[in-house]
């Protein structure tokens, strides 16, 4: 081996070092910051973060626009903010037959439809289908005002409310048929707040040496940590409960598969936060720090935002904050993170 070559290695054995070090010094900052708790004052110097970091101001009060419920069974989630409920009570209990009319049509709308009935053998709501057996002695059916996709628009309410009063009034059922203009005024605003929230927070880790990254090393750095592959193509990490709390992913949105994962090379990965999906985001987005601080020596990737800026301790801070933000946010108008309630708006 001549000279020079010695000299190209020693330099490429100090720079895997040098990525090594600076790994585990960050990774043992944050964990040091972590500990220290609130003792520490934020930082206030706005940092070169992802786009999706900026936040509405915590302080500004919102309005209580939703009272969060339990996760239960979907009759017990209905609620009048969030879903226009048409009651229907017959003079005699009925079989599911009655919404004929209503099946065939239940996916015309764009959004989620819930039915519920009141068992009149057992006195309790449950959901109904077209083959439910049961007879019941009240109908609600309740059309989802307002998701990710925005507000339903007026013609399809109108169109709604006047097939559910057709009904109603064929059968010379009690109804409680709600005005779909408050409706609407009510679920713009609940839009508003949720858009005021709806944030997504992405770490990118690019490869920083010059040995291609595949992506089977991928899957055994985060496989340590408890992610897994899923159908959609990305490592999720999950809470006890079942829930994804964040997700790794291919930067260009190419899919992971098991079956290539020795074959395929990456160059960036994304690791992606949906705050208003996950119980306590800020916590979730710590955990997502450490994982990103604990795979990066061993897959030679750095941190960096989305312009490839490394993402310093100071940058790190202020997402946080950002993230706790929204979750201080989404709590003053009456919507947990996370919550049943949540998933019902962010889907």
């Amino acid at each position: 081996m001549s000279e020079f070559q010695k000299s190209l290695l020693v330099i490429a054995l100090l720079v895997v070092a040098a990525v090594y070090a600076y790994g585990y010094w960050q990774q043992w900052r944050y964990r040091r910051s972590l500990d220290r708790g609130n003792a520490e004052p934020r930082a206030t110097q706005r940092a070169v973060v992802p786009e999706a970091a900026a936040a509405q101001p915590a302080e500004e009060p919102a309005a209580h626009f939703i009272a969060d419920k339990p996760a239960a069974e979907a009759c017990d989630l209905l609620d009048d903010k969030l879903d226009f409920i048409v009651s229907m009570t017959p003079k005699f209990p009925v079989s599911a037959d009655i919404l004929e009319a209503f099946w065939p049509r239940r996916f015309d709308y764009g959004k989620t439809i819930q039915t519920c009935g009141c068992n009149a053998a057992t006195g309790a709501w449950e959901r109904v289908i077209p083959e439910s057996p049961a007879n019941y002695s009240e109908l609600k059916i309740a059309l989802q005002l307002v998701d990710r996709n925005g507000v339903i628009s007026d013609t399809r309410l109108a169109d709604f409310r006047e097939l559910l009063g057709e009904i109603g009034r064929k059968q010379d059922a009690d109804m409680v048929l709600p005005l779909a203009d408050s409706a609407l005024e009510r679920a713009r605003e609940l839009d508003s707040f949720c858009a005021s929230v709806d944030q997504m927070i992405g770490l990118n880790l690019i490869n920083c040496g010059e040995r291609p990254l595949f992506a089977s090393e991928v899957a055994r750095a985060v496989r340590q940590s408890g992610m897994s592959l899923q159908a959609d193509g990305t490592f999720h990490q999950f809470a006890d409960d079942g829930a994804t709390l964040y997700t790794l992913a291919v930067s260009d949105g190419t899919p992971f598969q098991h079956h290539t994962l020795d074959q395929m090379q990456v160059n960036s990965l994304t690791l992606l936060l949906d705050i208003p999906r996950v119980q306590e985001p800020a916590k979730c987005f710590d955990d997502m720090i450490l994982l990103a601080l604990d795979i990066a020596p061993a897959l030679r990737v750095t941190l960096v935002d989305d312009q490839r800026v490394i993402l310093s301790q100071g940058a790190i801070a202020h997402i946080r904050d950002s993230v706790d933000a929204v979750e201080r946010r989404m709590l003053a108008g009456g919507l947990v993170p996370g919550s049943a309630q949540a998933l019902r708006l962010f889907s």
